[in-house]
């Protein structure tokens, strides 16, 4: 899909040079990917401490069933 957008060339220079990606296109897809990795990661660590668990579960003895 074909996107215009106002990007400030400073930044994507930066993260073309840090990241040493070859084009802008790959510098704004792991922006992207990152991103959403970033934002997942805190939704789950939203959830510590919110789980309840049994102590004496043996997941080994379940997998035998």
């Amino acid at each position: 899909m074909a996107t215009n957008l106002a990007l400030d060339d400073k930044l994507i220079g930066q993260a073309v040079k840090v990241g040493q990606h070859k084009t802008k296109k790959d510098a704004v897809t792991t922006a992207l990917k990152e991103y959403i990795a970033h934002h997942k990661q805190m939704d789950i660590i939203k959830l510590f401490g919110s789980i309840s668990f049994e102590e004496d579960y043996d997941y080994k003895n379940m997998r035998k069933r």
